[in-house]
């Protein structure tokens, strides 16, 4: 087994959970990474004494395989509090726990968010939902997320001050048309985990993931430019005979064949900014309903302290749509800050903006896990990665894991 040559593309959860599976069964992968790091989509960087993370993101607590693979206590995560912020106009108002304990909510702020008869339909959601299994949830026919919360019974009110801007943020689109199985797994996880990021930033997930491996090995700046049969030419002409390849990127990129056969990922543009001080003093999330340019506002220094070294408050900042250039960008959101805070735009002081194209899979059919024998598209070649299942970490995690198991399999006896 170890002269098997075994390549994996890609370097995010997908491909490092992969080699992490495949060296359990003894053999010693090669992952060829195209740019000179770890993560994927998911990376931390050190900058002017702060560490901002590529996009806002946070790890649910309740995600059965970040469980399996993650040791909780090493990351040492910090958790956010239950609820969020809603900022109208000049007026903000906590609610806290909607999801966890709905029936607990102290009426008043509710009250602004939406009605008692939403406080009841809240309770009696997070109660189907914990009894149904992940399966069930992904195995049920699906309406848009929007569409289901009207069915569902809630009033306008709470599905556009919580609803609206609490979801749109984790689906990264504007309308949740998002499938409704996305929006039950999503609102199951909130009522039986925390939202969570480790200590020193979301690069320290695949970190973990990394020490883990032994025999793997890592190739940097190895960008793959084509995978015909069992060869992968690499970009700078250099050609790779493989035993088995995994792609853990969206294949696409690597087999022409399979262009055209993807929708357009939802985008995201993440800006930091630095103040004086934070004025949610809460780790706590914060949004915007309505139709500003910002979604949602968090203090990453509230929610981990090592956030910021610097002795200033760290404001991380989501934009959904925008087709601003990046002046004008910090510019509109610096005036909505300042509406919402009274805190004069100019102090906000820009410290860097991380556009992503590929935030999330735009996604029609969603599932929760898929057969071995679905990511095997030739006898040599298999996929891993969250858009064959559903955009989260615990998809990123799962599909790796599956892919793994199906090369694994590839190499059984058969009678």
């Amino acid at each position: 087994m170890e002269k098997e040559k075994i390549y994996i593309i890609g370097a995010g959860l997908s491909g490092l959970i992969a080699a992490l599976e495949l060296e359990k069964s003894g053999f010693s992968p090669i992952i060829l990474e195209s740019s000179d790091r770890i993560g994927g989509r998911m990376k931390t960087d050190e900058v002017d004494g702060f560490l901002l993370d590529h996009g806002f993101q946070v790890l649910n607590t309740a995600y059965p395989e970040a469980k399996k693979y993650l040791d909780f206590q090493a990351l040492n995560l910090k958790t956010f509090d239950p609820g969020a912020v809603i900022f109208e106009g000049k007026d903000s108002y906590i609610i806290t726990d909607p999801m966890r304990n709905p029936l607990k909510i102290v009426g008043m702020a509710f009250s602004k968010v939406g009605t008692f008869l939403d406080k009841v339909k809240m309770f009696t959601l997070t109660q189907e939902l914990k009894k149904k299994s992940n399966e069930a949830i992904f195995k049920e026919p699906s309406l848009p997320t929007h569409q289901y919360l009207k069915d569902y019974g809630f009033s306008d009110q709470i599905i556009n001050n919580f609803f609206k801007p609490f979801f749109r943020g984790i689906f990264l689109e504007k309308h949740l048309n998002t499938p409704s199985r996305m929006f039950e797994f999503i609102f199951k996880m909130f009522a039986l985990g925390q939202a969570a990021v480790p200590e020193k930033g979301m690069g320290e997930i695949p970190a973990m993931i990394r020490r883990q491996l032994s025999t793997t090995q890592l190739y940097f700046n190895s960008p793959v430019e084509k995978v015909e049969g069992k060869t992968i030419h690499l970009r700078n002409g250099e050609t790779l005979e493989a035993d088995r390849i995994i792609i853990a990127v969206q294949p696409d990129k690597v087999m022409k064949q399979l262009q055209g056969q993807f929708a357009p990922a939802h985008q995201v543009t993440n800006l930091y900014f630095s103040l004086h001080k934070s004025f949610f003093a809460r780790p706590m999330i914060g949004l915007l309903p309505g139709d500003q340019l910002v979604n949602n506002i968090v203090f990453m220094d509230d929610v981990s302290k090592a956030y910021s070294t610097n002795g200033k408050a760290l404001l991380s900042v989501s934009v959904l749509e925008s087709d601003m250039g990046e002046k004008d960008l910090i510019k509109a959101v610096q005036a909505e800050l300042e509406a919402i805070s009274g805190i004069k735009g100019e102090y906000f002081k820009f410290v860097k903006a991380y556009t992503i194209p590929y935030a999330l899979p735009s996604l029609e059919d969603l599932r929760y896990s898929i057969p071995m024998t679905e990511c095997k598209i030739t006898d040599h070649v298999y996929l891993a990665g969250d858009y064959l299942l559903n955009g989260s970490i615990n998809a990123a995690m799962t599909s790796g894991r599956t892919a793994a198991e199906a090369v694994v399999h590839s190499y059984m006896p058969t009678y």
